[in-house]
């Protein structure tokens, strides 16, 4: 630890970018109706899918589309449209290689207000550790962890140093993965915050959504700032997923000797005061499961997954170090 505290250094002060910007603009395309498309994801109010965009002779990259569903209510609906036109007008103004890029909005034939954006691979970062859970293959290669969390951390570091953005909800479910990780993309900007030149914040109205196992401990307190370092925390549980193939917070039991893990699974089993207590502190980690090749791993996760914010490093010092390493 004393090696890694030494190696994170207070970064140097990163100019600042140009603000979010006006609301999207959508250029024309057509949806075709969802049985037309292949699904690959959902979240809260929305499915998203594949759509293809390759007629006779002509060769064009796939589009990802987040559709609201169709079969919400007009008050869920009116949320859901409201979060999408956002994360559409936030995600028009970025581009970077490690976050998913903005095509356009639009609504289908049925209604529905769709956000089409770059095709960032089929599998969340979250598919492939059920994947590997499910095949017992035990924690990603040491390497592979390192590739996505320098990945992460140069997203993040655009968002935060230089679009003034926090991201507010990330986890592994956020991160899309194309091929064997040949590209490693942030989406899902639709709850993403504006912050200030101090890193913090900066609208009083807004609130931080985020996902309740992935929550730092500020994000939980009545008069908790949020800052930077909040996406921060969220990083760090993030990369303790990938070592331990499971969800912050959440001990399941084993599985029984028919490896049926719902069968033996009991509700009244779950400690859901010991789960409570548990948000916003540093999930346990058994080190003695992993070799060496993960102590950069483990020393970050540690530092990311603090209590105190001002103990997390930030983005920009994530990405310095890492680089230093030669990490690929």
């Amino acid at each position: 630890m004393e090696k890694a505290e030494s190696s994170f250094k207070t970064p140097r002060k990163v100019e600042r970018g140009r603000s979010l910007g006006p609301s999207a603009q959508s250029p024309s395309f057509a949806v075709p109706a969802s049985p037309f498309m292949k699904k690959f994801g959902y979240g809260t109010g929305v499915t998203v899918y594949l759509m293809k965009r390759s007629p006779k002779g002509l060769s064009h990259s796939p589009w990802a589309v987040k559709k609201v569903n169709k079969q919400c209510d007009k008050s869920s609906k009116s949320l859901y449209e409201s979060r999408l036109n956002n994360e559409a007008r936030i995600l028009k103004n970025l581009q970077h290689p490690n976050i998913v890029g903005y095509r356009g909005l639009t609504k289908a034939k049925d209604g529905s207000l769709c956000l089409a954006m770059e095709y960032g691979g089929e599998k969340s970062l979250n598919n492939l550790i059920e994947e590997r859970s499910e095949k017992k293959l035990g924690p990603f290669p040491a390497h592979t962890i390192l590739k996505v969390a320098l990945s992460m951390a140069r997203g993040l570091k655009y968002l935060h140093n230089d679009k003034n953005i926090l991201h507010g909800d990330i986890k592994s479910t956020n991160i899309v993965i194309k091929g064997d990780f040949e590209s490693i993309k942030i989406c899902d900007v639709g709850v993403s915050l504006p912050l200030d030149e101090n890193m913090i914040m900066s609208d009083p109205d807004s609130y931080y959504v985020g996902t309740e196992s992935w929550k730092p401990k500020e994000a939980l307190e009545e008069f908790g700032v949020i800052s930077d370092k909040s996406d921060i925390y969220a990083f760090g549980l993030t990369l303790w997923e990938m070592m331990t193939l499971s969800i912050p917070h959440v001990d399941l039991p084993p599985e029984n000797d028919n490896g049926d893990e719902e069968d033996s699974f009991d509700e009244d089993d779950f400690d859901e005061d010991a789960y409570y207590e548990a948000l916003g502190t540093r999930p346990a980690l058994n080190v003695d499961e992993l070799d060496d090749s993960y102590q950069r791993i483990i020393e970050l996760f540690f530092m990311c997954s603090s209590e105190d914010p001002k103990e997390r490093p930030s983005a920009a010092l994530i990405v310095e170090v890492l680089e230093a390493e030669n990490i690929q």
